[in-house]
């Protein structure tokens, strides 16, 4: 036979290959179509359009809002843009933010009021937080509150740099209040006032330099049951917000007389304690801005360099409020962060590396977004790694990504932010 001539039967043997290669999503000489990576590009929607946040966040009361590591423009830039969205769109009213309680007092006077100095205050936020883009959020934040009557709020869910203010507070409380008790509450309150005005420095003295911290505790203590045991209305906010003063000076003094390994789960623990208590004082809807190990849901966290695992605040938040408190993770693929911490691409067995399939600079992905092919089910529901802290190969495991997030916003390469 001339091999040269086409038959019919034989071209009609062609089409049919042709056609069931079609089905199988492949085409002669390509390779099959990854159903992951397919499902991925057909769900990824440009972060241009954030209305699909509507259906990730339900009827959540707290959103955690993440991002993988601080300190870089682009996933700050879109976390402002969420938090506008949020306020906006879906009315919440309340931010609990990765920083100390007591600075926290002071900008919320700043987003409510306008009174202080914005730029002196971002400057006593942590180091890769004191930037023009979270300028941007307080900007954002003070010129919302500045036009609307149903004002948004904002609080620290921290402890670590308890400020003299909280000190100040809790004494003019009792003055004003219970003055019989003042001459008391001193006694305890005045020892433990810190000596220094860097209060950076004072934790690393009392941390590393004072042998014996059970003093310290002990009048902290005092002071916190000092400030419960006073009379009060149930529903008395004055007293509520001292309270919660000589609570972050009480966990200030423990947590740093605790082992280093246990502070991770202790710091967590009072932060969830914290949005919590933030969400009942409000009585409104929260943002809860953090790093993704703080608002992921993972109950099996571990991290890998550093090496750690404990309970964080998502796990507990969902605990307590079920769906009712949703995750938002900013993820992204390499660049560079805040103080020129060089990030290469994601692992290729880090859950990010695959949202690359999107070929998309900045998108969001709903992951619980139906249909879902078996593949795409078990690739969201196995054992899974995500990157860490800004330190090249630093990464989290334990869960899978569905549990972590109900939904992620990918960024593919970011930039450092800029000191303020």
């Amino acid at each position: 036979m001339d091999t040269r001539t086409i038959t019919r039967r034989r071209m009609l043997a062609g089409s049919m290959g042709i056609a069931a290669g079609a089905a199988l999503g492949t085409r002669p000489g390509l390779a099959a179509v990854d159903p992951i990576d397919s499902w991925i590009r057909r769900n990824a929607v440009p972060v241009g359009d954030l209305r699909q946040l509507r259906r990730s966040v339900g009827g959540a009361q707290i959103v955690g809002l993440g991002e993988a590591v601080h300190g870089t423009a682009e996933m700050t830039r879109l976390k402002v843009r969420v938090v506008r969205f949020l306020v906006e769109e879906l009315g919440f009213r309340a931010i609990a933010f990765e920083d100390d309680w007591s600075l926290g007092t002071e900008l919320n006077e700043y987003v409510l009021t306008g009174r202080g100095d914005l730029r002196a205050l971002v400057r006593q936020l942590s180091t890769e937080t004191r930037t023009h883009e979270i300028a941007e959020l307080f900007e954002y934040l003070r010129a919302y509150n500045s036009t609307h009557r149903d004002k948004v709020r904002f609080a620290g869910a921290e402890y670590f740099a308890t400020k003299h203010l909280a000190y100040d507070a809790i004494d003019e409380y009792v003055g004003r209040r219970a003055p019989h008790r003042l001459a008391e509450l001193r006694r305890s309150l005045d020892p433990i006032r810190p000596t220094m005005t860097d209060i950076g420095a004072y934790v690393k003295w009392y941390w590393r330099k004072v042998p014996d911290k059970a003093p310290y505790i002990a009048k902290a203590q005092a002071v916190h049951d000092l400030i419960a045991e006073l009379p009060h209305r149930a529903n008395d906010r004055d007293h509520a917000i001292t309270a919660h003063h000589a609570r972050q000076i009480l966990s200030f003094y423990t947590a740093f007389s605790l082992p280093d390994a246990e502070i991770w789960g202790y710091r967590d623990a009072r932060a969830a304690e914290n949005v919590r208590w933030w969400h009942g004082f409000t009585r409104n809807k929260v943002i809860y801005w953090a790093a993704n190990a703080h608002t992921m849901n993972a109950p099996h966290l571990q991290f890998v360099s550093p090496d750690a695992a404990f309970k964080n605040v998502g796990t507990a938040l969902r605990e307590w409020y079920g769906n009712r408190y949703r995750s938002l993770g900013c993820t992204f693929d390499r660049g560079t962060a805040f103080g020129g911490v060089n990030l290469p691409p994601a692992a290729a067995d880090w859950f990010e590396h695959r949202l690359g399939a999107a070929n998309l600079d900045q998108f969001t992905l709903d992951l619980r977004q139906q249909p879902q092919p078996p593949e795409v089910r078990a690739w969201l529901n196995q054992t899974a790694r995500t990157r860490g802290i800004a330190v090249p190969g630093s990464y989290l495991t334990g869960d899978s990504p569905s549990t972590w997030y109900d939904a992620v916003l990918h960024t593919r390469e970011v930039s450092p932010t800029h000191a303020y």
